[in-house]
Formats: C-alpha cells, structure tokens, sequence
C-alpha cells in the first residue's frame, strides 16, 4: 500500500472513530434555573400577626371576666345604679364576645375556657362582699380595667393589622368607653352619697 492510500485510510480511521464517541457521549444538559421557593414570612409579619392573636385572646379573657364580674355585680350589689352596670356588662360583652369568637374561630385561634389566675381572684374576692362594699370594690376594679380595655381597643383600631380584628376593635371601643363613663358616674355618685351621709352623722 502506497504511503497515500495509508494516510487516507488513517485519516478515515481516526474520522469514523471520533465520530463514533461523539454518538456515545450524552447531549449537554441546559442548566435549569433553581426552584424558586416561596419567600418566608417576614418577621415584621410574623411579630403583627402575633400582636392581633394577642390582642383577641386578651380581649377573650377579659370580656368573660366582665361577664361572670357583672352577674356578682347583679346579686351582691348595693345599690341600684351598680346592680343596673352589671347587667349592661353581662349582656354588652356577652354580645361582643361571641362576635370574637366567631372570628377567633375563623382563624383558629383557641378560645379560653375559664378565668385567668388574675380574674378569678377578683371575682372570689368580689364573691364574698355585699351591698355597699360590693359596690366600693366592684366600681374600684370597674374604673382602671375599662381605661385599659379601651387603650387597647383605640391602639387596636388604629394599628392592627387583621382587619377583622381591626374593625371588631373600632366597633367595639363606643361601647367600652361608654361603660366606663357609666362606671365613672356611678362612683361619684356612691361617693357624693357616702360623704353627704357621713357629714349628717356628724352633725
């Protein structure tokens, strides 16, 4: 064999060969772009999110503490004026319990049971007094718990973040206002008596 026809052969050869291992490699993979995963809460909407289930299971707790405080407020209560408050608290935050509770429900936030540690001692204590110390003591709890109640209602209204939560807030705070000008009244009215008796005694 001439040294052409080897060449050429060679060439052939080493052609067919390189062209064989080109069939036998896999085809180069496009690089698929990452899996985007959704993004995590922030904690800002972690920590709001938090702040409204706060607020709901306080206001729960508390609305059943004026509840169970008005019906004493009805048996034990001295005066008419104090006896007529606690049958508005029992039927205002009854009212206004079960409508959170239906949003609680919504979005499964649990719902007390029974008084907190803190509740149930003023009711034990409120439980053992009649007539105008009653009156002294439930009017004394009334006043402070109501301004609170509505701070947390105005706050609320203004910067929760669960509109639900938010406009039961708004629709609410009329009222707990009003039960504390109520409560406001009837101490004054229980002291102007109380300090107009004790001059005539003195007298």
């Amino acid at each position: 064999m001439s040294a052409s026809r080897t060449i050429i052969a060679m060439a052939v050869a080493f052609g067919f060969s390189t062209a064989l291992r080109a069939q036998q490699q896999p085809p180069p993979q496009t690089p698929r772009p990452p899996a985007q995963r959704p993004a995590p809460a922030t904690h800002e909407a972690a920590e709001s999110a938090s702040g409204d289930r706060a607020f709901v299971l306080k206001m729960a707790n508390g609305g059943m503490a004026e509840v169970e405080l008005g019906k004493l407020a009805v048996k034990n209560g001295g005066s008419q004026d104090v006896k007529s408050f606690g049958q508005r608290m029992i039927d205002d935050h009854t009212n206004a319990g079960d409508e959170l509770k239906s949003i609680a429900d919504k979005k499964n936030i649990p719902w007390p049971t029974k008084l907190d540690a803190k509740d149930q001692a003023m009711h034990d204590k409120l439980a053992a007094l009649n007539g105008q110390a009653f009156d002294r003591a439930y009017l004394g709890a009334m006043i402070p718990g109501h301004k609170k109640v509505a701070s947390a209602l105005r706050t609320e209204s203004k910067s929760g973040k669960d509109p639900d939560v938010k406009q039961w807030a708004a629709k609410t705070l009329p009222t707990v206002e009003e039960h504390l000008k109520l409560a406001e009244d009837a101490n004054h009215m229980k002291s102007t008596a109380e300090s107009s008796g004790s001059a005539k005694a003195r007298r």
